[in-house]
């Protein structure tokens, strides 16, 4: 399909659109579900009271809160994509916008849902179970509400915390506004010489990952140098976030904003310890990397602003959304017959899909979807083979999504952050698998290295050392120590130093990238995504080895939904995260990749002599 001019929504082949008349024929249905939900939420208002009455009670509270719940991500997934497809259609903005208000609505109706619970004690509940067994559902759910009681206060000082959040959001909201509205950088040369505005947006993409050094490196100084004058403001911004979520924990009876953090989700505190000191000890690699790195782009310096230049420029190969679809059928058949014919029909008569880019369409990708739906993936697909490695992401997700539902009740039918990645990044390392496999090719071979090595790089360890600078800000403030833009900067130069080796050149400006973080407003979040690269590594390389066991096991992960703690379902997968092992053997991968690239490279380099 020729992409070099846009079309509108309304001139797209069906077959290449999302299914979306398989959630709502027309929006007039939609309607009716949206007013049938209305007549919900004063029925689950009257139920304030009565969730410890006995156990029929407690079911019954809980089945309508799901019911309630469930429709609620229907209607609001249809309209929502609705709008993805055209963001300028205000008519489908208004209808996300009503969907949206009723999640706070829902929230404010389901508010006595925890308290309740909590206030049955433990005698009285295990009645409940004994008493009526499709109770017995629910009973993991209820676990988690009765384990968390230790950290829930009074009814008085709830009320006090939830209130005080509208205060404790101002750092996230201050550092937003500054950064995205007030903050302006300057005018800087692009790759043709013209004058071009910087922006947050342009940065990597376009400024970054130039061939042209000049242009990487007026870029980088423009943007540094910008966030240098907003540097004790940010610092200060950050400084009071942390104190936030410091008196959180406090309140909340928690050893530290680490636990706090972790907790809830049954995470031990090993993971993320173990990332951290795992990581460290096999920095080499990384060191390595950066040496090749000078060597392929013929650097005398390697400088910071040098990291991200593509090592193989874009190789003039080109894949159609068909053959595209080809290669996730055949790069991901490791994973079994039932996982093919599933992912098939997604990508065939299912149209899962919504492939290409029209007029006023939401840029990037996406899985999306709802429990009571068939999952759904936006793409803006061009036929390049970092598209197509984005199509795999995707479908991990959509698969992932698609087990669960198939598998689990709606009460366990999500699952959480910590596996998210897991699905989605195992897919990209089964399909770079495929491709050295099938390919001869150097340059495309060499593509594929650069692409799973700067997948590692940037996942695992660039969060790892995310989470490092996070761990050691909290863990200063709590023992009293201030933190200041100064602070803040000299520790992050030091881990730069340490993570990226002696080969690269120290550009003093780069101490102020943690103030152009974001996620440093989320505690303690960053690590995910190195454990969950990790995580899919350890996987991948067991379905390729063992075969039907491996995937029997990871299949079962994926059905798992939220039914057992995270921590648990890749336990049963076959990885432990509580033991340095898959994060060592991610790391190892990330060095045999290395190798392989800098065997290759020898080989161009006498290629060229010859």
């Amino acid at each position: 399909m020729a992409t070099s001019a846009l079309l509108t929504r309304q001139e797209l082949p069906k077959e290449h659109t999302w299914n979306l008349e398989s959630i709502y024929e027309n929006d007039e249905r939609w309607e009716q579900d949206f007013q049938k939900l209305e007549g919900m939420l004063p029925q689950l208002e009257q139920l304030a009271g009565t969730l410890g009455t006995d156990g029929e009670a407690l079911l019954d509270a809980l089945q309508q809160r799901d019911e309630a719940s469930k429709l609620l991500l229907q209607v609001y997934v249809y309209v929502n994509l609705r709008h993805c497809e055209e963001m300028t259609n205000s008519h489908y903005q208004a209808l996300t916008d009503r969907a949206t208000s009723m999640f706070a609505r829902f929230g404010a109706a389901t508010a006595f849902f925890e308290p309740e619970i909590l206030a049955i004690p433990d005698e009285r509940m295990d009645e409940f179970f004994a008493s009526v067994d499709a109770l017995e559902v629910y009973k993991h759910e209820l676990n988690e509400v009765r384990r968390q009681r230790d950290h829930i206060r009074s009814a008085e000082i709830e009320a006090l915390l939830a209130t005080s959040h509208e205060i404790s959001r101002s750092p996230n909201d201050i550092y937003g506004i500054l950064v995205d509205a007030d903050m302006k950088f300057p005018v800087i040369k692009d790759d043709k010489g013209n004058d071009v505005e910087l922006t947050q947006g342009r940065y990597v993409p376009v400024f970054m990952e130039s061939q042209n050094r000049e242009v990487r490196k007026g870029a980088f100084e423009a943007l540094y140098t910008t966030y240098q004058s907003f540097r004790n403001t940010i610092g200060t911004s950050l400084a009071s976030h942390i104190r936030s979520r410091i008196f959180y924990a406090r309140a909340r009876n928690y050893k530290s904003t680490l636990e706090a953090a972790l907790e809830p989700n049954a995470i031990p505190l090993l993971v993320y310890t173990n990332l951290i000191e795992t990581v460290n000890a096999n920095l080499h690699h990384l060191h390595r990397y950066m040496r090749l790195r000078k060597r392929m782009l013929k650097l005398d310096e390697l400088h910071m602003y040098d990291l991200y230049t593509p090592l193989v420029p874009s190789i003039e190969v080109k894949y159609s959304y068909d053959q595209a679809r080809e290669m996730m059928l055949s790069g991901l058949a490791p994973l079994g017959e039932d996982y093919i014919k599933a992912m098939r029909y997604g990508l065939y008569d299912g149209r899962w899909v919504d492939v290409f880019e029209n007029v006023g369409k939401r840029s990037g990708a996406f899985s999306s979807g709802a429990y009571t739906t068939q999952p759904f993936i936006l793409m803006n697909y061009q036929e390049n083979l970092n598209n197509v490695f984005t199509l795999a992401h995707e479908l991990g997700h959509s698969m992932h999504s698609f087990y669960t539902r198939r598998t689990q009740p709606y009460v366990y039918g999500s699952y959480t952050i910590f596996v998210a990645e897991v699905a989605s990044t195992l897919n990209e390392a089964l399909l770079t698998n495929y491709l050295l496999k099938t390919t001869d090719d150097r340059l495309l071979r060499m593509y594929v290295l650069n692409h799973q090595i700067e997948e590692l790089r940037t996942t695992m360890l660039r969060q790892a050392m995310f989470a490092e600078f996070e761990y050691e800000t909290h863990r200063r403030m709590e023992a009293g120590q201030a933190m200041t833009a100064d602070s803040f900067s000299e520790l992050y130069l030091d881990l730069n130093r340490r993570y990226f080796g002696p080969d690269v050149v120290m550009d003093d400006l780069i101490r102020l990238e943690w103030s152009r973080i974001p996620h440093f407003y989320m505690t303690f979040y960053v690590y995910q995504y190195a454990t969950g690269i990790a995580a899919s590594t350890a996987l991948a390389k067991q379905i390729l080895t063992e075969g039907q066991p491996a995937v029997e096991r990871y299949i079962k992960f994926l059905s798992g939904g939220s039914s057992k703690h995270s921590i648990d379902l890749l336990r049963d997968a076959g990885v432990d995260m509580t033991s340095p092992a898959p994060v060592e053997q991610a790391c190892a991968v990330f060095g045999d990749l290395v190798s392989q690239m800098e065997e290759l490279a020898d080989t161009l380099e006498a290629d060229q002599q010859s």
